[in-house]
């Protein structure tokens, strides 16, 4: 094999993967980034509860980690029993 037949050899080897890209929803940004085009209901459901558990758990370390705060916290749960 030659260098011309080499280089159409890896044209070709490119071009096919690209249309396989594109076939199932896969195109790439001006970087090379790999992005998909049409996005999965149960992937986009699932990023916003991951994102809302997120920012509970950020306001429950806030206040374990508020020494003041979690004993204010248990007094008013006492006084709530």
């Amino acid at each position: 094999m030659n260098l011309w037949e080499m280089i159409v050899v890896v044209v070709v080897i490119g071009a096919i993967v690209k249309m396989y890209l594109a076939r199932h929803g896969i195109t790439e940004d001006r970087h090379g980034n790999r992005i998909a085009l049409h996005s999965d209901p149960d992937a986009d459901r699932l990023r916003e509860e991951v994102r809302a558990l997120k920012e509970r758990l950020a306001v429950l370390e806030r206040i374990a980690t508020d020494n003041n705060r979690a004993v204010d916290l248990d007094r008013e749960i006492d006084r709530l029993r």
